[in-house]
């Protein structure tokens, strides 16, 4: 009987998340109807008791807290806000938390029943029922951490060319907000994405200055770092463009110095196999005598 009423009580709660996403069934306030088409209508009333948004407001402020804490636990500290708009995500911090746990609960749900068909020892099952679900919230981290770095990467190689642009552009005489629009709108990759934005919040009603200094902020780049206070002198200096020619020859000479880092780095693991194919030879060759002598030492 307990288990009908139950059945019963998730049944009807799936029923009425799913009818309230229906017109006929949930029909919407005309404020919120007209909401897509002007940009001056009211907020729109609260969500349904029964519908998607109460639950992505009821569960979502536990799925942030809890994702944040195992994810310091686990080593990362940036937050994840930054990290997704830094790779310009479609989700905000609550959508993609939801999706985490929910791909941890469908990980928790097949782990258990293949714990039931299987039916292997105690510790094991304790071993699959929490370790699944976390190798799959850790996975999902991982995944965002890793193209939050890629990124940055790319946005560190594609700064010298990016650079080398600006200031041909103001040495030609564009302004900084034209200059930045041409790159923006002609150029590929990372920085012109970025750039894009950049001049879509110049359009809002910031300055360039403003503009730059939030790029800088959200992609965490050192050379960008040190290439906007440069770009912010544009009132102030009548040679910019010759101050970042200047500065995108140093960041030009960083990209060099990594790259060449790397290469020694490569060269010098070469050294590892044939040091080890050369070792352990010569290691067999010295055991031979070495045992002789211990072989004699004994008997004698």
């Amino acid at each position: 009987m307990r288990l009908a009423v139950l059945s019963g009580l998730l049944l009807w709660s799936g029923s009425m998340l799913i009818l309230s996403r229906l017109r006929w069934f949930a029909r919407r306030l005309l404020t919120e109807r007209l909401r897509p088409y002007t940009a001056s209508a009211p907020p729109s009333g609260p969500p349904g008791m029964l519908s998607v948004e109460s639950f992505r407001e009821l569960v979502g402020p536990m799925a942030r807290a809890t994702g944040e804490r195992l994810s310091r636990l686990f080593g990362v500290s940036e937050e994840l806000s930054a990290r997704l708009e830094r790779i310009h995500s479609p989700y905000d911090v609550v959508a993609f938390r939801l999706r985490q746990f929910g791909a941890a609960v469908v990980a928790l749900l097949a782990g258990a029943i293949l714990l039931l068909a299987t039916r292997p020892p105690v510790v094991l099952a304790l071993v699959v029922l929490l370790g699944a679900p976390l190798l799959v919230f850790l996975v999902l981290e991982q995944h965002v951490a890793a193209k939050s770095a890629a990124r940055q990467r790319r946005l560190f190689l594609e700064l010298p060319v990016i650079s080398e642009q600006l200031a041909m552009l103001l040495s030609a005489g564009y302004s900084l907000g034209a200059a930045l629009n041409r790159i923006a709108t002609r150029g590929e990759g990372a920085c012109a994405e970025d750039l894009r934005v950049v001049t879509g919040r110049i359009r809002q009603g910031l300055t360039e200055v403003q503009a730059l200094r939030e790029w800088a902020h959200r992609a965490r780049v050192d050379a960008l770092d040190r290439l906007v206070p440069v770009l912010a002198l544009n009132s102030e200096a009548a040679d910019l463009g010759r101050l970042v020619s200047e500065e995108a020859r140093s960041i030009r000479s960083d990209v060099q110095r990594e790259v060449v880092e790397t290469m020694e780095r490569r060269s010098q693991s070469v050294w590892i196999p044939v040091t080890l194919a050369t070792l352990v030879p010569g290691v067999i060759l010295l055991a031979i005598p070495f045992g002789q002598a211990l072989r004699l030492f004994t008997s004698g």
